[in-house]
């Protein structure tokens, strides 16, 4: 199947605007229709159901999604293969959840890069569940996650762990206190879920939830307020004195792992991947404080 039908169809369903696709896409908005219209007749369904300023994805086209995209990316793998093959460059593609990005990897993809010359890197970010999904069907070839999966295919080890401090604008002598001023709560998963849960609760609700560290980072220091975040990215404001460690609160540590499928075959460059990737990763809990 032609993948720029099934592009146009991700991007209109992106933007739920043909002529916001067409422009994004560099096409002209009748184009945009007859590449959906194509693609439906191929598939014999409707692929959105079309009413005036809405535009949704029919139940067919909810199913359609994850697999055009796992098509797109099985493409653009070939593509860069082959397009190394000459040059004897290895191809790795590595995706890992936004949090984990932020906390950690963000900052080794450089050193990576540096320390690699052989190895051309594909980064992406998804949620963990799409990872898995992509290393499932091999459109990807490493994955780090906080929640360890369980799926016979993958081979899961935990690479290492990171330390979340409790930390806040304010000098706090308690947690309690912490959480009395803009308390923002962040998702690393769902062990971590649940220990804040049996920690605080008796804690206020937060003014924001998000699954993003760099988010609750920036939404503290504009605004005032508190949250849980790794050394990595707190480090520099908690020496300014911008941010201060709660002392009272429990340091959660959270394990990260890796994830690739066990018949990759490319075990050999995945550990090394592995091991540049997470040198100089935090040190024990304690770093903070």
């Amino acid at each position: 199947m032609d993948t720029e039908l099934l592009k146009t169809f991700m991007e209109v369903s992106r933007t739920r605007h043909f002529g916001r696709a067409a422009e994004n896409l560099y096409l002209t908005q009748s184009a945009v229709s007859f590449r959906v219209r194509q693609l439906e007749s191929l598939l014999g369904v409707e692929l959105f159901s079309r009413q005036r300023n809405n535009i949704q994805l029919t139940a067919a086209g909810e199913k359609l999604m994850p697999l055009a995209e796992s098509s797109v990316l099985l493409e653009q793998r070939i593509r860069q293969e082959v397009a190394m093959a000459e040059g004897r460059q290895q191809q790795m593609s590595i995706g890992a959840t936004p949090n984990l990005w932020d906390a950690l990897l963000q900052q080794h993809l450089s050193l990576f890069m540096s320390s690699s010359p052989g190895i051309g890197l594909t980064a992406l970010s998804h949620s963990g569940g799409n990872l898995v999904r992509q290393i499932i069907e091999r459109t990807l070839d490493l994955a780090f996650v906080f929640d360890a999966p369980k799926v016979d295919e993958l081979t899961t080890i935990e690479v290492m762990q990171v330390p979340l401090y409790l930390v806040s604008t304010q000098p706090c002598s308690s947690w309690q206190q912490a959480f009395e001023h803009n308390y923002v709560m962040v998702d690393w998963g769902t062990s971590f879920q649940m220990q804040h849960a049996q920690e605080f609760r008796s804690g206020r609700a937060p003014v924001l939830h998000t699954n993003t560290g760099r988010i609750a980072l920036d939404c503290i220091l504009s605004n005032g307020g508190a949250a849980y975040l790794p050394p990595t990215l707190v480090q520099g404001a908690v020496e300014q004195g911008a941010l201060h460690v709660v002392a009272d609160a429990p340091v959660i540590k959270r394990a990260v792992y890796a994830s690739y499928h066990a018949t990759s075959g490319r075990e050999e460059l995945i550990n090394k991947v592995i091991d540049q990737i997470t040198a100089g990763t935090p040190g024990p809990a304690g770093d903070l404080l």
